[in-house]
């Protein structure tokens, strides 16, 4: 039996509330910057909250070259944006690359739900023959890979997994398997989702968004906060990174992937330990040998106490220290663990750990370590990402230390 490829991270791009590209995302996660304030996007007076974490003045020309930026949703001009900035950094220029060895990958929530809200404000304002065709060609969610493949001249696998706010993590696995088969020999893989009112509404009709700051497994967190954002990282298999010489960043070492089947909206923790549990099966290496976990930590109370149960399990009493950089970007929903992946492996590049910001208050039913407030510098030899999702949907991605 031929022994299975290893996949390596060799570029990321980030589009984020606290900042665009490697470099800005990184010093920003590590000073604890928050990226979260008065929503601008529209109106919130008739809501009883008020904050989210909006990407401001983000500007998708200098991103968007060969299609038409107006004939696209803002989830599709993110993603774009971050597989550049992750192509670049990998030191790949997209003329260069065989077209249909280069696959897109990506996980969303919503999709471009932007298109939808126009389509709504028409009917209501009795103006839908002002909705055209473009409308359907710019909507259904699979649009957004199809727009980063045609931006970039690519024509490998490509898919959209939607499965909500754990499909960045999903979109890796997948694009993990795509290298580990050969139907491909560049994945860029990732997530992407945009603010919206569709998702804010939701949210807040369900008392779940906080009133001022996002707190997650403080005694007294009050809820998320909705975000917006991108992230792609560029997967190779190891041979073919070493050949051309590529900087890596980390090994995808394996993946987690279960669904509860158990509850629409309330997580439960079985899933999230078992996700944990195949991951580190995968990977071919112990709980123990884990040095950081990106928690998902969304801020609510059902949440973080049932994914610190959930760790708890998983690691018995070996847990690692685990941060959630929601408390600093709020949640971009299918683009959350797309963004905390590209933390993760920028932790096992630097050795650190960024912080939970906004920790003040130590909850019992949350008695880990969430590296409080200010970044840690450890050694981090493999790193967790932790992604729970509506519907039961749960997965976990390991990252670590390429080594020969």
């Amino acid at each position: 039996m031929q022994p299975r490829s290893r996949v390596v991270v060799t570029g990321v791009g980030v589009v984020t509330s606290i900042g665009t590209g490697v470099e800005s995302f990184w010093r920003a996660l590590l000073g604890g910057d928050c990226g979260i304030g008065p929503v601008e996007s529209f109106d919130t007076s008739k809501y009883a909250v008020h904050i989210g974490g909006e990407v401001r003045d983000f500007d998708p020309v200098p991103f968007v070259k060969q299609l038409p930026v107006a004939r696209m949703g803002r989830a599709s001009q993110l993603a774009i944006a971050a597989a550049r900035l992750a192509l670049k950094d990998a030191g790949l220029s997209p003329e260069a690359l065989p077209a249909d060895k280069v696959g897109v990958s990506i996980g969303t929530t919503s999709g471009e739900p932007t298109l939808i809200e126009q389509f709504d404000d028409a009917e209501v304002a009795g103006k839908r023959e002002a909705i055209g065709r473009e409308f359907i060609e710019q909507y259904p969610s699979h649009v957004i890979a199809a727009h980063v493949a045609a931006e970039l001249g690519f024509g490998g696998p490509n898919i959209v997994i939607p499965t909500a706010c754990a499909a960045g993590n999903y979109a890796l696995a997948n694009a993990c398997d795509t290298l580990r088969t050969n139907e491909a020999d560049v994945m860029l893989a990732g997530g992407s989702d945009c603010f919206s009112r569709i998702t804010y509404t939701g949210f807040a009709r369900l008392g779940a968004i906080a009133p001022e700051r996002c707190q997650p497994f403080d005694k007294n967190r009050k809820g998320m906060v909705p975000g917006e954002g991108a992230a792609v990282l560029v997967l190779e298999r190891y041979e073919n990174a070493v050949a051309r010489g590529a900087r890596i960043y980390a090994e995808l070492a394996g993946y987690g992937l279960t669904c509860d089947a158990n509850h629409m909206t309330a997580p439960q923790g079985d899933g999230a330990t078992r996700a944990m549990r195949l991951a580190i099966a995968d990977a071919g290496i112990q709980p123990s040998d884990v040095n950081y976990i990106s928690a998902h930590g969304t801020g609510t109370a059902v949440n973080d106490r049932v994914e610190t149960a959930a760790v708890r399990q998983a690691f018995a009493e070996l847990a690692p220290p685990m941060s959630s950089i929601k408390s600093m970007l709020g949640h971009t929903m299918g683009a959350a663990s797309a963004i905390e992946a590209v933390a993760c492996v920028l932790a096992v590049q630097n050795d650190a750990l960024p912080p939970t910001i906004n920790y003040e208050t130590a909850d019992p039913e949350c008695g880990l370590d969430y590296v409080p407030n200010e970044a840690r510098f450890a050694q981090v030899d493999v790193a967790m990402n932790n992604a729970y999702a509506f519907g039961g949907n749960n997965a976990s991605v390991i990252f670590r230390k390429c080594r020969p």
